[in-house]
């Protein structure tokens, strides 16, 4: 998958990672701010059955 998005990039070497840097630091911004906490509402972890 990798692959495939390195040789669907435009430009040179060094413009191709920058691109990929910033492709997966906006991925991981939504996902920290969108997914995850819609998720937290899903998984409660105050109900902790470890020590009973």
């Amino acid at each position: 998958m990798y692959a495939a998005l390195w040789r669907l990039m435009p430009g040179p070497v060094w413009l191709r990672i920058v691109l990929m840097v910033v492709f997966f630091a906006v991925i991981l911004a939504l996902l920290v701010v969108l997914v995850f906490p819609w998720l937290n509402t899903f998984v409660n972890v105050n109900d902790v059955t470890v020590g009973q």
